[in-house]
């Protein structure tokens, strides 16, 4: 069995911990050569995937399947956690998250739970275990802006007969930067008939900067939450500008509120802004 580990190469990128030797120490086992190697040194040789035996590992879930948003200094620990099982019952199991072209061309690095590698594994009976890491990342140490976006979970699980599982990418899910959104609707109050402006700015987290910057060339929603209703409507559709600005006119008809609303992309959550409340006279 061959493990791959890395050590980040790119300022900003995550950093791996130290876990290759007690990961090559603990696979041994018969019929299983124990190799740790850099992933950049030797990549081509070792195969995406490897397994012996009828180990398996399933139900992988991030961060309670939800997406890590981070803004300019943000701290957060999240889980990894997920199901080892081995009809000789669970040695040890360890997860890394990495992101790049695949795990044989990081273009940031790695992270891995703990100073050597191992998830906590609980038995739940003779052959199966629940597994979970802990990791933390804080935006401005371990991230750079081209990190945010899709990370995946390599994995590995050992059976107490030597049998293994490893996955290069047996989960994915997202990193993305915090988006944050403004809109200001004016005149208040205005004429029934008379036009209303709305404008507002879509900007998110540089973790390069440290600074918030606009988002340009965006698809943002304007939406009208009539008085005394309960949801919003969507208006129409316009794009950021410059800056993340934006910027429309309405005809003005009835009380109510209006707000900008943007869906999100991979690497930036889907956000709404606070609605502003237009007086008609």
């Amino acid at each position: 069995m061959r493990i791959r580990v890395t050590v980040a190469a790119a300022t900003g990128a995550l950093a791996l911990s130290a876990l290759a030797a007690p990961a090559a120490q603990a696979a041994e086992g018969p019929g299983a050569t124990s190799v740790a190697r850099s992933v950049v040194a030797d990549a081509v040789k070792t195969p995406a995937d490897e397994s012996h035996g009828d180990t398996a590992i399933s139900n992988v879930v991030v961060n309670g399947g939800k997406d890590i948003v981070l803004g300019t200094t943000t701290k957060k620990t999240f889980t990894v956690s997920f199901t080892a099982k081995d009809n000789s019952g669970v040695k040890w199991a360890q997860a890394i998250l990495w992101h790049g072209a695949n795990f044989d061309n990081l273009d940031g690095g790695a992270v891995a739970d703990s100073s050597d590698g191992r998830a906590a594994c609980t038995k739940v009976n003779a052959t199966t275990s629940n597994c979970k890491a802990a990791f933390t990342v804080k935006a401005d140490v371990d991230l750079v802006d081209s990190l945010a976006g899709g990370w995946k979970v390599w994995a590995i699980a050992q059976g107490t007969d030597a049998d293994y599982v490893q996955k290069d990418n047996v989960k994915g899910f997202q990193i993305q930067r915090l988006s944050k959104l403004t809109v200001n609707a004016a005149p208040e109050p205005v004429k029934k008939g008379k036009t209303i402006t709305v404008t507002g700015a879509l900007t998110r987290a540089s973790w390069n900067s440290g600074k918030y910057l606009g988002y340009t060339g965006q698809s943002v929603k304007l939406q009208f939450k009539k008085k005394g209703a309960t949801t919003y409507t969507t208006v129409k559709t316009i794009k950021t500008t410059t800056a993340g600005a934006l910027k429309t006119t309405v005809t003005a008809s009835v009380d109510g509120a209006y707000r900008y609303s943007f869906a999100g992309t991979t690497t930036t959550p889907g956000v709404s802004a606070t609605g502003d409340s237009v007086d008609v006279q």
